[in-house]
């Protein structure tokens, strides 16, 4: 049974938070001389929003959440991070992943000094039944879901993670930040019924916010006035702030360009399953789909001779190169140097 107070830690509890200058007055003035900020107005001269106030507000209406439900991180992996470091107690709790999947669930937790169990997927890299995962939990903590899975590219059912998260005393996060690529629903349409799921998101992918680093947490409002009790006190800049409000308000470009890298991607199976060399395609929901070659790693090191950049993913899947969709120019690029090759 999930309960909220028994997983946090207790130093996390008893701790009173840093109090910045603009959280103790947030309202509009004419001077400001609270923060020992250069007073030579420039565009950042001025700390900015520790709340992202802006940001939350039309993320709560895109989402159809209250913005308290929402916490903005420097990308996703800070969201990880402070989750580590509020709900597993260093060398006692455990977390939990489903390989092959993203590495930096497993970075994380070493960093933390938290021991990673891996509970492998099904051949079809579906997650396990649920009897299986079970006998693998000994300890609360973390259970990371990545769905769309990276770098699988295949999604998992809501009913599916409904049961895991039912069956874990920790938190089980959900990492979409492959989503807006997906035909499934989002997981946050179980945030209500499911007190202890987060789920993660970015403006990295879909958005094209990569180098802006805006990664998204949703969950309950207790677990999120959790995390930003640890947060640094302005992890997000002001210029981060503004595109990414810019981006959200113009949310019809980034979903043209979602519809385009769809069918892209729809087109690259098509071309891919043309060449001898290719044994697999494994269907994908992601914005990258990933591929099972003959002679994987010839393939990938003259590709890498052309200036044509994807990721070797053999050490996770053998025999596999991970291929992100490009625009239609680099796709026909790509799959002219690899029939050439």
């Amino acid at each position: 049974m999930f309960k909220l107070e028994n997983i946090i830690r207790k130093n996390i509890v008893d701790l009173t938070p840093y109090s910045s200058a603009r959280e103790e007055f947030m309202e509009d003035a004419s001077i400001w001389l609270d923060a020992n900020e250069n007073p030579f107005e420039t565009i950042v001269n001025r700390y900015p929003d520790p709340f992202q106030t802006a940001l939350k507000m039309e993320l709560s209406i895109i989402k159809g959440l209250q913005t308290n439900q929402i916490f903005i991180g420097n990308g996703s992996d800070e969201a990880i991070d402070l989750m580590f470091r509020a709900f597993c107690e260093p060398d006692k709790d455990k977390s939990y992943i489903f390989p092959p999947t993203y590495g930096m669930y497993e970075v994380s937790a070493k960093i933390n000094n938290i021991e990673t169990v891996k509970i492998n997927l099904k051949p079809d890299f579906q997650l396990p039944d649920k009897s299986d995962f079970i006998e693998k939990i000994d300890s609360a903590g973390l259970l990371f879901i990545c769905s769309p899975n990276n770098p699988t590219g295949n999604t998992y059912s809501l009913k599916s993670i409904k049961e895991m998260a039912s069956a874990f005393s920790g938190i089980v996060i959900v990492d979409e930040a492959y989503i807006d690529f997906s035909s499934s629903m989002s997981a946050i349409s179980l945030l209500n019924e499911t007190p202890n799921l987060v789920v993660l998101n970015t403006l990295s992918k879909a958005y094209g916010l990569a180098g802006l680093r805006l990664g998204m947490a949703f969950a309950s409002k207790e677990i999120i006035a959790i995390i930003n009790k640890i947060k640094p006190p302005y992890n997000i800049n002001s210029l981060s702030q503004i595109e990414g409000l810019k981006a959200l308000k113009n949310n019809e470009v980034f979903l043209e360009q979602i519809n385009l890298l769809k069918l892209e991607r729809d087109l690259l199976v098509e071309a891919l399953s043309t060449i001898p060399s290719v044994r697999k395609i494994y269907p994908s929901e992601a914005n990258f789909i990933l591929v099972e070659f003959d002679q994987s790693d010839k393939i990938f090191t003259l590709l890498r001779s052309q200036g044509i950049i994807i990721r070797n993913r053999t050490r996770d899947v053998k025999n596999c190169l991970r291929i992100t969709v490009g625009t239609p120019q680099q796709n026909r690029i790509l799959i002219k140097a690899i029939k050439e090759i």
